[in-house]
């Protein structure tokens, strides 16, 4: 089923991601056809055409707001996908924790260089691991070497796993102890890799700098001084609230299932916040428009490196994309469990676009996925 997008006028599976993102952002101006009536919509009938079962996507400019959805909000009903539906939207909110820790070393309270075992004594230790040699900034970055938790988190990688523990809680020092049990990657500093456990232990850090809790900070920093009413940090509640549509997941294997109901305390800083495709693009407007960040502070988020599991360049909690029209623009994938989305924003975030779908994303709905945020930037509004 497909469901006419709407306009109005007012004010991440990492492996096979750098081809993506390499088609998208090289392939576009040879290929693209010449516009129709409602690109967008065209845009999210191809996602939906690749095997989603709900997309949804909304674009900004400075004069003009797009909207488009197609499939259904479940499986097997006629339910169109909700307008502007929250949704889990995973490693995004990482962008979320790198921000707060960037406004405490704005604010003189902490620096990028200081040591996790400054703040978190102890806690990185064992098997090759030492927090007193990493960095907060290579926390951030994914330069750190540590370990990722997720294969250590049962309900995150198998039916079975998810039927037995979805609603199982997890403290940020027990996640952080899992990851421990294995050797780090490489040493600090040397090499480049995806750690959900390094914005876990980012987290945990907000809290020794501030007394206050990740959950606490980033309501009192972000969501709230933004006005973002559809945006939560859920702590251990499994439900999602409010409109929204299920997500399901295959487990690489030939069936899905519904994984709408999951405890998200297993990505404390990493991956747990739940928003709507709008409050991101208004996140990512006042983000790179300079409303949350003093200029030291969003440079050094913006100060990219390569990150060749990614395929593009990464600097702190944010990508960096090349667009099909020149230049590039600042993002992050987001995925947990059945809800994969992908957003960002030009430099001056005066554009921006945030697509979802709610199944898993093969790599023709991660290509069709990165396209439209690709052409949406790239699009002349008027």
């Amino acid at each position: 089923m497909h469901v006419s997008g709407t306009r109005r006028r007012g004010p991440l599976v990492l492996s096979g991601l750098a081809a993506v993102l390499l088609a998208a952002s090289t392939g576009l101006t040879a290929s693209a056809k010449p516009q129709q009536a409602d690109p967008l919509q065209r845009q999210v009938d191809a996602i939906h055409d690749t095997g989603a079962v709900g997309v949804f996507a909304e674009a900004t400019s400075p004069h003009t707001r797009d909207s488009a959805r197609a499939g259904t909000a479940e499986r097997g009903t006629g339910r169109p996908m909700p307008q502007n539906g929250r949704f889990r939207i995973g490693s995004t909110t990482k962008t979320f924790t790198a921000t707060v820790v960037l406004q405490l070393v704005g604010e003189g309270r902490m620096s990028l260089e200081d040591t996790v075992e400054q703040w978190l004594p102890g806690v990185v230790r064992g098997n090759g691991n030492d927090g007193g040699r990493i960095t907060v900034r290579q926390l951030l970055q994914h330069t750190s070497g540590i370990p990722d938790v997720k294969p250590d988190i049962p309900a995150l990688n198998s039916a079975d796993g998810y039927r037995a523990e979805r609603f199982r809680t997890y403290t940020a020092e027990k996640l952080v102890r899992l990851a421990m049990r294995h050797p780090p990657n490489f040493p600090p500093g040397t090499d480049w890799s995806y750690s959900n456990t390094n914005y876990i232990l980012a987290a945990m850090i907000i809290h020794e700098v501030t007394g206050r809790s990740w959950a606490q900070e980033v309501n009192d920093r972000i969501i709230r001084p933004l006005g973002l009413r559809d945006t939560s940090t859920p702590g251990t509640f499994p439900a999602i609230l409010g409109p929204h549509a299920h997500g399901y997941a295959a487990f690489s294997t030939d069936t899905s299932i519904d994984v709408t109901t999951l405890n998200p305390s297993m990505a404390v800083g990493s991956g747990s916040i739940i928003s709507t495709a709008h409050d991101l693009n208004r996140f990512y407007t006042a983000l790179l428009g300079g409303r949350l960040l003093a200029p030291a502070q969003l440079d050094e988020m913006t100060t990219t490196k390569p990150a060749p599991e990614l395929g593009v360049r990464y600097g702190l909690g944010l990508g960096e994309i090349p667009l099909s029209c020149g230049g590039s623009y600042f993002g992050h994938l987001g995925e947990l469990l059945g809800y994969h989305a992908w957003g960002g924003a030009t430099r001056d975030g005066t554009r921006t676009a945030v697509v979802y779908v709610t199944s898993d994303g093969g790599q023709d709905t991660q290509q069709a996925m990165t396209t439209l945020v690709d052409r949406e930037l790239c699009r002349t509004r008027s």
